[in-house]
């Protein structure tokens, strides 16, 4: 069983030829609204990717709120532990998605700003030894450290994706048993400049060695770099022409989670997420483009 614990958002998204520079306006070619949120995007991943899965988090008693869970809900998501906070607006996030498949990202909390550590440590109390938490950074830091610490001494297996990138990042990611980064974000846990591939391999095994936490480090189209119980291991990217690489993070923690809850090896785990990954960059949106587990398996069986 998988419990994610974190934010719920409606994404507003708008396409242009390129990113603008800043205080440049520049001509935008489409828009359109999709359900987001760093936690709700893991959670639904999970689901597709096979696993039962509770979502803690909240949203607003606005318009978005109900279009914001309407994916989730469609899938089977347990929403039992998503309250309507009627003094918030539901969390929002501005895309801008540039011609070659990159973006620019803002959040406004709303109703994931009122998740508190009470909330955490209910929703910890509900879960059981062996079962996985999932956790992103989109919430107040505390109740991700509350929800962290009860966790652990539950015997709860927990994962943390460290995004968006903030203060507290280094101090939570030293609570969890899994830490899942991007580049940037693994240059502040490791607190050096990682220049190239043998640095990071060199700092991987260093921080890996002195903490024993499980390090899993995303690298776009280079595909996945993780230490795990001594080794070093890689996962490649599908070769692809990307579309947008919103949501695609997601995608990949919320099938590694799943696929760790459904026995499958670390390595095998990791391969698995990283063509999830890979695949979501194919579509728009970051809750439309999650594949399902049957696409997923059948392309990663084509690349053995």
């Amino acid at each position: 069983m998988i419990t994610v614990f974190g934010s719920i958002n409606m994404d507003l998204i708008a396409t242009t030829d390129r990113l603008p520079q800043p205080g440049e306006t520049v001509p935008g070619s489409t828009f359109s609204t999709a359900a987001g949120g760093k936690g709700a995007n893991q959670a639904l991943a999970a689901r597709r990717a096979g696993n039962a899965v509770h979502m803690v988090g909240a949203v607003g008693s606005d318009a978005f709120a109900e279009p914001a869970l309407a994916l989730l809900g469609e899938a089977g998501v347990d929403l039992s532990g998503v309250a309507t906070v009627a003094s918030e607006p539901t969390g929002t996030a501005l895309i801008l998605v540039g011609g070659t498949g990159e973006n620019m990202i803002a959040v406004v909390p709303g109703a994931n700003g009122t998740v508190d550590e009470a909330v955490a440590r209910a929703a910890v109390s509900a879960m059981s030894a062996g079962d996985i938490l999932m956790l992103q950074l989109e919430v107040p830091p505390g109740a991700v450290e509350a929800a962290l610490r009860s966790a652990r001494a539950r015997g709860v297996r927990t994962v943390i994706n460290t995004a968006p990138l903030t203060a507290e990042a280094v101090q939570l990611a030293a609570l969890a048993d899994i830490v899942v980064a991007n580049e940037t974000e693994f240059e502040l846990l490791a607190g050096c400049e990682v220049k190239d591939d043998a640095t990071r391999k060199a700092v991987l095994q260093e921080l890996h060695a002195r903490t024993r936490q499980t390090f899993v480090v995303t690298l776009g189209a280079d595909g996945v770099i993780a230490a795990h119980e001594g080794r070093i291991l890689l996962a490649a990217s599908l070769p692809i022409q990307p579309v947008d690489t919103v949501g695609a993070g997601d995608t990949f923690c919320g099938y590694l989670a799943a696929s760790l809850d459904q026995g499958l090896a670390f390595e095998d785990a990791l391969k698995r997420s990283a063509m999830a990954g890979s695949l979501a960059c194919l579509k728009r949106g970051a809750q439309p483009s999650i594949p399902l587990a049957r696409d997923v398996d059948a392309r990663l069986s084509q690349h053995v």
